[in-house]
């Protein structure tokens, strides 16, 4: 009973813990893919970027209208880097002459003056990839040098892309991704919940089986002290038997096995509780192996027995049965109540022995099984409640011996 509290706890820790592991690694891993696509992205650009400036330097056009003047040279080639920068989907192409004058740019004001960057290593024959920062922003760009014939540089192209495009690509590439994200989170903490319940349900079963084996192993020991106690009262009768002593055996076993109403009970006081609670419910069965000697019934066990009874038989109902077994040893009472009814459900065996709750389906009213805790906790004994072999509740009560304290 005290368990089911802690159970639960550690079962709502061990969804905590799964939906943070599933959170963690869903969220590491989109981290990973949003490095990943950022450096695709931009990797793309580059080589777009790098592409379309190589293909244009080795155009013959190119090559022969860089030569011109400028004013010729920005009339023939400004329609060709409309075009390719429109068909390539780069924001601006920029070619150059020998002197780093500009002779095409998206911005009529800017052709014809130098360029805003340092062209001098691509002048000088080498290519340039990167970012920086022109007059329309900062981009990625693409800049080879236009060689001649005879491989001189008589010029430059430069090709870029507006690094607030690569952002909007970048942007539009996570906004796609994030659905998948939310949606790998939901699984994953909905599977954590069902992977929880299962287990709750297990952990429930196999408590149910524990107090069981409990139960029994409880019984089976009371049963064990009854047969020690049986074998030396059998001594005793055989000693006198033995000794020709045949009316002190009589006696004897006339003392341990009284002939009474039917009910295998010795002691006068429960025989009475019982055949009284028997004229209550029809369906009251007192187990055969109940062995319990005059006068080691007292007014707590009586107590105990019959709001057990009274439970039981209101759970099982109008038709039910109750099963009753009592073992009396000379140390401990082991009574034991079981009933057909709908039995305990596993959540609420840890409250139905709180003072006024109340539910048929858990055998309580309330007082009865709180007074049943209190003498077994008085007196150092226990209470357990399980479920019977027909399916309905069953309560296990250990007291020590009358006159004996645990």
């Amino acid at each position: 009973m005290s368990t089911t509290r802690p159970v639960r706890v550690r079962l709502a820790v061990l969804l905590a813990l799964q939906c943070a592991v599933v959170l963690v690694c869903v969220l590491a891993t989109t981290l990973v893919a949003m490095s990943v696509q950022e450096r695709s992205i931009r990797a793309a650009t580059e080589e777009r970027v790098l592409d379309v400036a190589t293909s244009l330097v080795e155009l013959d056009q190119v090559q022969s209208a860089v030569l011109l003047d400028t004013d010729a040279a920005t009339a023939e080639l400004q329609p060709l880097a409309d075009v390719v920068a429109a068909a390539s989907g780069v924001d601006y192409v920029v070619v150059t002459d020998a002197r780093g004058i500009r002779l095409t740019h998206p911005n009529p004001a800017e052709r014809g003056r130098s360029v805003s960057t340092d062209a001098t290593a691509v002048l000088g024959g080498e290519t340039f990839l990167g970012t920086e920062t022109g007059t329309i922003g900062p981009s990625l760009r693409a800049k080879v040098p236009v060689r001649a014939a005879d491989a001189s540089v008589i010029g430059t192209a430069s090709v870029g892309v507006l690094e607030s495009e690569i952002s909007g690509s970048y942007d539009e590439a996570v906004g796609g991704l994030l659905p998948w994200v939310a949606g790998s989170i939901v699984l994953g903490v909905v599977l954590s919940g069902l992977l929880t319940a299962a287990l709750r349900r297990r952990v429930r079963r196999l408590e149910a089986d524990a107090r069981e084996l409990e139960t029994q192993r409880r019984i089976s020991g009371a049963l064990r002290d009854q047969t020690h106690e049986f074998h030396t009262r059998l001594h005793v009768i055989r000693g006198l038997v033995a000794e020709g002593e045949t009316g002190d055996a009589l006696t004897y076993i006339g003392g341990l096995a009284p002939v009474a109403s039917g009910l295998p009970i010795d002691d006068p006081a429960l025989r009475a509780l019982l055949e009284g609670l028997s004229a209550e419910h029809a369906g009251l069965r007192v187990d055969p192996a109940s062995l319990v000697p005059r006068g080691v019934v007292d007014d707590d066990a009586l107590t105990v027995i019959g709001n057990l009874v009274r439970n039981a038989a209101e759970a099982a109902g109008q038709g039910g049965h109750v099963d009753v077994l009592v073992l009396a040893g000379d140390e401990r009472l082991t009574i034991d109540v079981a009933d057909d009814g709908p039995g305990v459900a596993p959540a609420d065996a840890a409250r139905i022995f709180d003072r006024g709750v109340s539910s048929k389906a858990a055998s309580g009213r309330g007082v009865g099984l709180d007074l049943v805790r209190r003498i077994a906790g008085t007196r150092g004994g226990s209470v357990t409640v399980g479920r019977s072999a027909s399916g309905g509740a069953r309560f296990t009560v250990e007291l020590p011996a009358a006159g004996v304290r645990a």
